[in-house]
């Protein structure tokens, strides 16, 4: 199952240099979950997911762009809009932003509680 990500204009503005379009971003939900950002992807076992956690209301400043590191819980966040998204926590942490590993990712996507859903069906 296939999620497209919700981009607002002035996420895309700032997303196009990095080769972040609707067409180069997406989650897939299948074998693995598999979250595409332009160059940077995110591929683990469905068995991985721990949990997850609707969110929002992001600072553009923090968020917008290419994929970002947090820095208080060293998550990944793939932004394409401030409102609403998904936190998805891993049991064991996933390679993304090299070297670092990661415990979890936030994607906003158009349809964070269907994306919720396809994951706690696993």
């Amino acid at each position: 199952m296939r999620f497209s990500f919700a981009f607002t204009p002035r996420y895309q503005a700032a997303a196009l240099p990095f080769g972040i379009t609707p067409w180069t971003a997406w989650v897939d939900v299948e074998a693995d979950l598999h979250v595409r950002f332009g160059p940077w992807s995110l591929t683990t076992p469905l068995d991985n997911v721990a949990s997850t956690e609707l969110s929002g209301g992001y600072s553009f400043v923090k968020t917008a762009g290419p994929a970002h590191l947090s820095f208080s819980d060293r998550g990944v966040t793939f932004a394409t809009n401030a409102e609403r998204g998904l936190c998805v926590r891993f049991r064991r942490p996933v390679r993304v932003l090299w070297p670092l590993v990661h415990p979890g990712a936030t994607v906003t996507v158009a349809d964070p509680e269907g994306l919720a859903a396809a994951l706690e069906l696993v």
